[in-house]
C-alpha cells in the first residue's frame, strides 16, 4: 500500500474518532435524583416553586440567587446561582438548569428560562456572570 493511503486511511480515522467524541458529550434533561448520583454537569427541567418563594438581596451579596425548583418527576429542591438574578426570572414558564449537585442543594452555572410571548416562544440563557443570551425557538 502506498504511503499516501495510509496517511489518508489515519486521516479519516483520527476525524470520525473525533466526531464520535463530540456527539458522545450531549446530554439530555435529566432530573434531581440522577444529578445527585452524577459527577458531572446535568440539564435539569422543571418550574420555578413560587410558594417557597426565593431569596436576592442585591445589597447584601449581589452574587447570590436562591430558589426552589420542581422538576419533570416533581421533586422539589433548592438551586442556588452565584450570580445576580435573572431578569424577569418570575415571569419563567419553565427553567433548565445546568450545574451540579452537592449536599442535597443544585449548585447552577446556567440558567435558561422559557419566557412566555404572545408572538413567539423566546428562550432566555443567564451565566453566572449575569450575562443574558436570547434565543429564538423556531
Amino acid at each position: 500500500m502506498r504511503k499516501s493511503a495510509i496517511i489518508g486511511l489515519i486521516t479519516i480515522a483520527i476525524c470520525i474518532g473525533f466526531l464520535v467524541s463530540l456527539n458522545a458529550d450531549t446530554d439530555s434533561y435529566s432530573n434531581f435524583e440522577q444529578a445527585s448520583s452524577s459527577k458531572k454537569e446535568e440539564h435539569v427541567m422543571g418550574h420555578w416553586e413560587k410558594s417557597k418563594g426565593m431569596y436576592y438581596d442585591a445589597i447584601k451579596d449581589p452574587n447570590h440567587f436562591a430558589f426552589y425548583m420542581k422538576d419533570e418527576k416533581g421533586k422539589v429542591n433548592k438551586v442556588v446561582l452565584n450570580g445576580s438574578k435573572p431578569q424577569d426570572f418570575e415571569r419563567s414558564e419553565k427553567l433548565v438548569l445546568i450545574g451540579k449537585m452537592e449536599n442535597n442543594t443544585f449548585y447552577a452555572s446556567k440558567i435558561l428560562m422559557k419566557c412566555p410571548s404572545k408572538y413567539n416562544d423566546n428562550l432566555v440563557e443567564v451565566e453566572k456572570d449575569g450575562q443574558v443570551k436570547q434565543y429564538k425557538k423556531s
